[in-house]
């Protein structure tokens, strides 16, 4: 590996261009900040409080609580993040537990296919492709930047699907649901893309 290649550990594939240039997406800006934005308040989640459920159907696949998601296999990457709002920041670290490792948890060698819709704290969903969910393209993150993940950023955990607008890197992580048919989720519902590429900057219903 080129010693000026961010670390990429178990299955995280890095695809980002080397320049800078190339890797902001039409329409960003560079910001070296860390930006806020939430559709209500932050709740307060106390991590000895915290579970994530995996559900199919009617079914509960697998639950952990915090200290049960803290012993399964954990990933840390660097990537970047874009977000709808037209900031993007460069070689941000992450660690938590990827989506694969998830479903071996639970053991499943092949996820459903179709959708997952990601429930948080607040009432707030989004939808998200399988597809872009496996191969190391999903995690679910505890720390950003060696440092649990703030509340205000979404701890303390968050989904991270970083090729997408970064609204569907949902915060306050309670449940993903396997669906068969896509349904859009919290901001998808009010005419946002049901996608979210930045690189074609799909930003609202129509682009």
């Amino acid at each position: 590996m080129n010693q000026n290649e961010p670390p990429v550990s178990r299955g995280f594939k890095s695809k980002r261009p080397t320049s800078v240039k190339t890797r902001l997406p039409p329409g960003q800006y560079l910001t070296t900040d860390f930006p806020v934005l939430s559709a209500g308040p932050t709740p307060d989640i106390r991590a000895a409080e915290w579970k994530l459920g995996l559900q199919l159907g009617g079914s509960i696949l697998g639950s952990w609580t915090w200290e049960e998601f803290e012993a399964l296999p954990q990933t840390t990457i660097k990537t970047d993040i874009h977000c709808v709002t037209k900031w993007t920041k460069l070689d941000t670290t992450w660690q938590g537990v990827t989506f694969d490792d998830l479903l071996k948890a639970v053991g499943l060698q092949e996820p459903p296919e179709g959708f997952v819709m990601a429930h948080c704290d607040g009432g707030y969903t989004t939808n998200v492709p399988v597809a872009d969910l496996i191969a190391g393209q999903g995690m679910i993150a505890t720390r950003c930047e060696g440092l649990p993940i703030a509340p205000s950023h979404g701890g303390p955990a968050r989904l991270l699907v970083a090729h997408l607008y970064f609204w569907k890197s949902a915060k306050w992580l309670r449940r993903l649901r396997f669906m068969a048919k896509d349904e859009p989720g919290f901001w998808e519902s009010r005419g946002y893309h049901n996608y979210g590429n930045p690189w074609r900057e799909q930003r609202y219903d129509g682009d």
